[in-house]
């Protein structure tokens, strides 16, 4: 990402000599600069935002669309179903597509009181009681925080809003990821669990394909040079100027899809295409540096642990303990149903499988051979291989 003002500047450059004009550009989706209460609204869903304050100060936005549009009023239950999204994402995620093809508005029609969550750090949960997100210190948290700090808070305030004692947790990738250790470590809030879907679950990221693993030592310390332990790919009006004005021209419109694949896959075909202005416009979301290394040190322990602070005294200072604890992920006891794909060059399908095994209360594994990363929220056919599943779960489950 930090050779895309690089490829802009000669985007705009070539596409002014060459003369292109308005009619040479793609339609643009309204959508492309709106916010997230404005998309749902644009569709008439009704919505809701609530800022949440965890224990150590940040305030996290967090989305509710309490019925689908045909429901009139509140039902005396609705099934409670949290949407959490994995790394550089956010609540966009799940009303990314058109509502046929959204996972949040494909719950909500079919009777759940849906809620979207976002991290801390990104743009809708920017925020911290009193540290500024242009310090260091703000951006001084990896997905630990997000696991023992944002994710108790979150089901805590959900619990207590719609007064029931559970609910269904979904997670993507690195929603996953915190999940397992939330629930695994937090046995109280793991008992507000229904049932957790896993959609990419990331646990072990041993064969995610990356760079040879003796270039991270390099890579950590290029990038705290770089972004001053602060934050990658901050979304700004860069972001949607590139979506809206560049990429929408035809003869960059091949280009700006390359780069969105290059993250997440090479597969077209599973794509809207037509919406690659609305995705670009909310893709990458920022992600602090610490979470970065974080990751990078699971990929070269192999292990899912705490973050390693690179000093004894600090380690101790966290966990009382010189080494970063591992997470025991066979001590999460909440009924779990995973899907993964074949082609995902992140949830690795051989890391996939080497987590199966310690999964204690594994009820359903569903591999989707062609699917990569993004295809379970943002495939054209999700709705057909894991949506209408998981409302098959919720609804069966409602009938013991």
């Amino acid at each position: 990402m930090w050779s895309l003002p690089v490829i802009a500047c000669w985007m705009l450059i070539i596409g002014t000599q060459n003369g292109y004009s308005l009619k040479n550009r793609i339609p643009k989706n309204p959508e492309a600069t709106m916010n997230l209460s404005q998309i749902m609204s644009y569709w008439g869903y009704p919505n809701e935002q609530y800022d949440i304050v965890t224990k150590d100060g940040y305030i996290l936005g967090l989305y509710r669309i309490p019925h689908g549009k045909e429901c009139l009023g509140t039902a005396p239950y609705r099934p409670v179903v949290y949407l959490q999204h994995g790394l550089s994402a956010s609540a966009f995620n799940w009303i990314a597509n058109l509502p046929p093809n959204s996972l949040a508005y494909v719950l909500a029609d079919a009777g759940c009181d849906v809620w979207l969550g976002n991290s801390r750090g990104t743009t809708w949960s920017q925020r911290h009681v009193s540290l500024s997100p242009d310090s260091e210190e703000f951006w001084a948290f990896s997905f630990d925080e997000m696991a023992n700090y944002d994710l108790p808070a979150t089901i805590d305030f959900i619990v207590k809003k719609t007064r029931q004692k559970q609910l269904y947790f979904l997670g993507h990738s690195q929603g996953a990821t915190i999940a397992f250790i939330s629930f695994s470590t937090h046995p109280k809030l793991a008992q507000r669990i229904k049932m957790f879907f896993g959609l990419a679950p990331v646990v072990s990221v041993k064969h995610t394909k990356s760079p040879p693993k003796k270039l991270f030592a390099f890579l950590e310390s290029l990038i705290k040079v770089l972004f001053h332990r602060k934050a990658l790919f901050s979304k700004d009006k860069f972001n949607r100027f590139l979506a809206t004005k560049m990429c929408n021209l035809w003869i960059f419109h091949w280009l700006c899809k390359h780069i969105f694949f290059a993250t997440y896959g090479s597969d077209y075909r599973n794509l809207n295409e037509s919406r690659l202005d609305v995705y670009l416009s909310n893709y990458p979301e920022a992600i602090s540096v610490q979470n970065m290394i974080h990751w990078a040190q699971l990929i070269i322990s192999g292990q899912l642990q705490a973050f390693d602070w690179e000093d004894p005294t600090l380690n101790m200072e966290h966990y009382n303990q010189v080494i970063p604890p591992l997470y025991n992920v066979t001590l999460m006891m909440v009924p779990t149903l995973l899907w993964s794909g074949g082609e995902d060059t992140i949830a690795d399908p051989l890391d996939v499988d080497s987590l199966l095994p310690n999964i204690s209360n594994l009820m359903y594994h569903k591999r989707i051979p062609y699917y990569n990363h993004m295809d379970f929220y943002l495939g054209m056919d999700a709705p057909q291989q894991v949506f209408y599943e998981v409302i098959k779960v919720i609804k069966k489950n409602m009938q013991t």
